[in-house]
């Protein structure tokens, strides 16, 4: 696995748009196969979206992936966590907390989803990407914030296609 990067604000203006994706929305591609993540997926490999994640991330996912619920689905743990090292960029807080935290309006109900704002707000993405309740309740005060959470099925490309 590629080593984690640290924030670097601001972020060039020459840098694709920010993406985050939870641990569900990643399964839904890399896993399920969900229609609805191909548009999204293609623009992450062509390089035209930056997708940001963080080790704890990334150890959610290899976590989850190892459930005995998942293993009817019969996971290729390796090829997934490979296109996540490959594709995403791995990055982690600065000591001292977020450099940025996520103000009150958006604080996630579930302790486990608020690193997703967290990071979304750190990387200034324009997106975070999920279908998790909790996450999706915070649309309104992260809009104010210049992010947009929605579902994959959502999701529009940038470019309007």
């Amino acid at each position: 696995m590629p080593p984690a990067q640290t924030f670097h604000r601001p972020f060039e203006a020459s840098q694709p748009p920010a993406v985050v994706l939870d641990t569900n929305v990643v399964l839904d591609w890399l896993l399920f196969r969900d229609p609805h993540c191909f548009a999204l997926a293609a623009l992450l490999e062509e390089g035209r979206l930056r997708w940001h994640a963080t080790q704890a991330m990334r150890r959610e996912l290899a976590i989850v992936l190892v459930r005995p619920a998942m293993q009817r689905w019969q996971p290729d743990c390796e090829r997934i966590l490979s296109v996540f090292d490959n594709l995403a960029c791995v990055c982690e807080v600065p000591l001292g907390a977020a450099a940025c935290p996520a103000p009150p309006p958006m604080r996630s109900r579930d302790p486990d989803d608020q690193k997703f704002i967290d990071l979304a707000v750190n990387v200034r993405a324009r997106w975070l990407v999920s279908r998790d309740l909790a996450l999706l309740r915070l649309a309104r005060p992260a809009r104010r914030a210049g992010i947009e959470i929605l579902t994959p099925a959502r999701w529009q490309r940038p470019d309007g296609r």
